[in-house]
């Protein structure tokens, strides 16, 4: 297992090279480039920009350097902890990122937690009750998380919230806390908001983990050693638990890395949505503005957690199946 581990860190550093890579490539594709933004936004304002002005804006940021150049300073930076500078918001990247990657990872946590709890249970409560009206209901609800989008959901959950509260749920704090210092009221207050979206970002990934469960503990309880086990007198429960619902969890756990990025794409929505200060609006701000190095450094955040979690759903798998144990 150690041998393991220790080549998937390789393959995971070489795999980050390849994504920043990949990444800083894709960002400099369209025409122009963050001062270019600058100066349309100017003009359309009435502003009139000299060649002089540009060029040493240009300079000033050190977009004037061939491509190349440019990232192998990016990345040399980002070895030695330096994240660049977010020209969009004229201050560092990590400063940027220090304020907000923890509200968004703490909701794509909270989601993740959510998307197990629920969808886990109720996916084998569905497989093992199959037709029955808690199974329809389920997958009613199923569809619902589907094919809903996130956005509707935020706006008619916050429809919901008012009518019954009277107060619109926006931002991570009431107004009367905002400005206050950190307690157990503003902490409980903190809490109150945060599980909406926690809530509406895991909706997808619940539903997808209930039938997932539900289609592979359905297949695999008809299996044959299943029928023998259970004609032996072994205990259903123990049964389920040992045998089939540890082969259905396998396609579940296998996409534990992947989940991340997904919950990352629905928080992005719910964030705008409900106000959220998370690191997605800024993200999708960097991309329309071609602010290179704030929206390179994000794209190889969620690349790494993408990755680790990758790593854990591949230990995970070792741990649920044996064969993957000892092909290892």
């Amino acid at each position: 297992m150690l041998k393991f581990i220790i080549r998937r860190l390789i393959y995971m550093i070489a795999t980050l090279f390849v994504v920043s890579i990949v990444t800083f490539i894709i960002i400099q594709l369209p025409p122009g480039d963050f001062v270019s933004s600058m100066i349309a936004h100017r003009a359309a304002l009435g502003e009139l920009v000299d060649q002089s002005e540009v060029d040493a804006l240009r300079s000033y940021y050190g977009l004037g350097q061939p491509a190349h150049i440019q990232y192998l300073r990016w990345f040399g930076a980002i070895l030695k902890g330096d994240l660049g500078f977010s020209m969009q918001w004229n201050q560092p990247v990590k400063l940027l990122i220090k304020d907000r990657l923890p509200w968004s990872f703490g909701i794509s946590l909270i989601s993740l937690a959510f998307v197990w709890a629920i969808g886990l249970p109720i996916g084998i409560y569905s497989a093992t009750h199959q037709y029955s009206i808690p199974d329809y209901v389920a997958t009613f609800f199923g569809f619902i998380g589907l094919g809903v989008p996130n956005f509707l959901l935020a706006l008619l959950a916050l429809w919901i919230w008012f009518q019954a509260k009277g107060e619109v749920m926006v931002g991570l704090f009431s107004e009367k806390y905002m400005m206050e210092p950190w307690s157990v009221a503003k902490v409980g207050d903190l809490f109150r908001h945060l599980w909406i979206p926690a809530l509406i970002t895991g909706m997808s990934g619940t539903a997808g983990l209930i039938r997932t469960i539900r289609a592979n503990l359905l297949d695999e309880v008809r299996k044959p050693y299943v029928m023998m086990a259970r004609a032996r007198g072994v205990a259903e429960r123990k049964l389920l638990v040992k045998y089939p619902l540890r082969v259905a969890m396998i396609p579940a756990v296998s996409t534990i890395g992947w989940v991340l990025p997904s919950l990352f794409a629905g928080e992005l929505i719910t964030s705008f949505v409900m106000g959220i200060p998370t690191l997605a609006p800024v993200f999708l701000g960097a991309l329309l503005n071609q602010d290179m190095f704030l929206a390179g450094s994000i794209v190889l955040i969620l690349s790494t957690l993408t990755v680790v979690g990758t790593l854990v759903s591949d230990i995970l798998l070792a741990l649920v199946d044996p064969r993957i144990k000892e092909s290892v």
